[in-house]
């Protein structure tokens, strides 16, 4: 729940732990014609300037809490929004889903998301580039 404040007046932001932004970097620029940009907290990745991955980590009083938000679209969204922690529903983007990235994150489930998320905001050409799981 605390990760779903995201975006509003008043939050702190702190750094993104290197190796997971290594880690997201190395899933994104896996993808093609994905640019990296710095964003107002965190790193964003766009494809033709369309974000489809942004991390971030939120300063609580506990501590840093790092987070990604994508985009998904129909069942997957809906299904995603309700499993309930480690996901949320950000406070912008109908089409947005946010994860936490903690420990014991499953890798293999977040490459999943970041494909997805960037095969439902790129043009159909660079999507049939993609080598999407399970397909």
């Amino acid at each position: 729940a605390r990760a779903s404040s995201l975006a509003l007046d008043g939050i702190e932001y702190a750094d993104v732990s290197p190796t997971i932004e290594a880690a997201v970097r190395t899933l994104c620029l896996g993808l093609p014609d994905v640019v990296e940009r710095q964003a107002w907290a965190g790193t964003q990745w766009r494809v033709r300037n369309r974000m489809f991955a942004h991390i971030l980590a939120v300063d609580f009083p506990e501590g840093a809490v790092t987070v990604m938000t994508l985009r998904s679209s129909g069942p997957e969204l809906d299904a995603l929004r309700g499993t309930g922690h480690p996901y949320f529903q950000p406070a912008w983007g109908v089409d947005a889903v946010g994860i936490v990235l903690e420990e014991g994150v499953d890798w293999d489930e977040v490459t999943e998301l970041v494909i997805e998320s960037y095969c439902t905001v790129a043009p159909k050409k660079l999507v049939a580039r993609v080598d999407r799981p399970g397909g």
